[in-house]
């Protein structure tokens, strides 16, 4: 009886170890971000990197793997969820239907290239696609936004949200140097940031420099793929989960996992839209979001095993590259050929 009461208070004691330490890290990686370097990855990014480090140099206490797990799942959707006030879905479709076809288009070819690549390279199923939503749609909130419904572990999740934010990092530096001869007025530029880079971050980072004008087009064009998390998730939620259900009904099918904090999501940005929230509270809430999702990438970077990483880094990486270059080429060439 003692021995379980101890037992009991060691796992809570651990608990409260493990979610304090995402905390710590989640702290440093804000902080860290005034580096003017490491201000482009941004703090996720920063977060899954110092969370790593940690584990490597410093260990995990016995039990604290429970609170380390409640940060890098139950909070990522909270902080998912609060990020639909984010949206105005009315600028979004005023901007006109080009601008969401052209992020339609993105995100396709993101999904299909970086799939096909993974199966020829032999990239595990799920960590092709979870680098070709994040890729494809919006970083870091959309991998984890797919990552349950698919079912993938902490180590793929974790792969993949490193590979697009490294990519998308390097992308946005070479955004700006290339501006110049791209041949697109400043407007054009932000549309063309906005549909090929991966985090808004990224946007943000390679937009600012060309202007108001481009930063305003580049966020729009952006948050319009932001929108298209929405479907995207319940779509390969839906084909999925049918799919791996058809393939265990031998051994019984579990159902559909339906990614419920979506609706959350969504709800959130009907809200906004129809200015229900008030800005101040949206401001608080904005914030709020981003902290949960700091604190859970520093749980899952405090998940992740060094060597795992290199095995499945490199190639995920590598396709997430490629995926990234022909999205880039692609946007260019329907932006300079339509004119927008």
């Amino acid at each position: 009886m003692q021995v379980a009461v101890l037992q009991r208070k060691n796992f809570l004691h651990g608990s409260i170890q493990g979610l304090v330490l995402t905390m710590v890290v989640g702290v440093l990686a804000q902080n860290m971000i005034r580096v003017p370097l490491l201000s482009v990855p941004g703090p996720m990014v920063i977060a899954i990197l110092v969370g790593m480090a940690w584990r490597a140099l410093m260990g995990i206490p016995k039990y604290a793997n429970t609170g380390i797990n409640f940060a890098s799942k139950r909070l990522l959707r909270y902080g998912i969820v609060l990020m639909g006030v984010r949206l105005n879905l009315d600028a979004i479709f005023a901007t006109g239907p080009q601008i969401i076809l052209l992020d339609t288009l993105i995100i396709i070819m993101a999904v299909v290239i970086i799939c096909y690549l993974g199966r020829i390279l032999a990239v595990e199923e799920k960590l092709a696609l979870l680098t070709a939503v994040g890729t494809g749609i919006c970083g870091a909130a959309a991998v984890a936004a797919v990552a349950p419904t698919i079912k993938a572990n902490q180590d793929e999740t974790v792969v993949a949200v490193a590979s697009v934010a490294v990519l998308g990092t390097i992308g946005s530096i070479l955004y700006i140097l290339l501006k110049p001869f791209l041949g697109l007025d400043l407007d054009e530029y932000g549309i063309f940031v906005g549909a090929t880079l991966h985090e808004v971050a990224h946007v943000v980072a390679a937009s600012q420099p060309a202007g108001d004008s481009a930063a305003s087009m580049a966020i729009l064009t952006k948050l319009g793929r932001v929108a298209l998390l929405i479907p995207v998730t319940l779509g390969i939620s839906l084909w999925f989960n049918l799919r791996g259900a058809g393939k265990e009904q031998s051994a019984g099918s579990q159902g559909l996992t339906i990614p419920w904090f979506i609706f959350g999501f969504l709800g959130l940005s009907c809200l906004n839209t129809f200015g229900l929230i008030p800005h101040d509270l949206t401001s608080v809430m904005l914030h709020i979001s981003s902290l949960l999702m700091i604190i859970a990438m520093a749980g899952m970077g405090l998940s992740v095993d060094i060597v795992m990483f290199k095995r499945m880094g490199i190639k995920s990486l590598f396709i997430g590259f490629i995926g990234s270059l022909v999205i880039s080429v692609a946007g260019l060439l329907v932006i300079r050929t339509l004119h927008f």
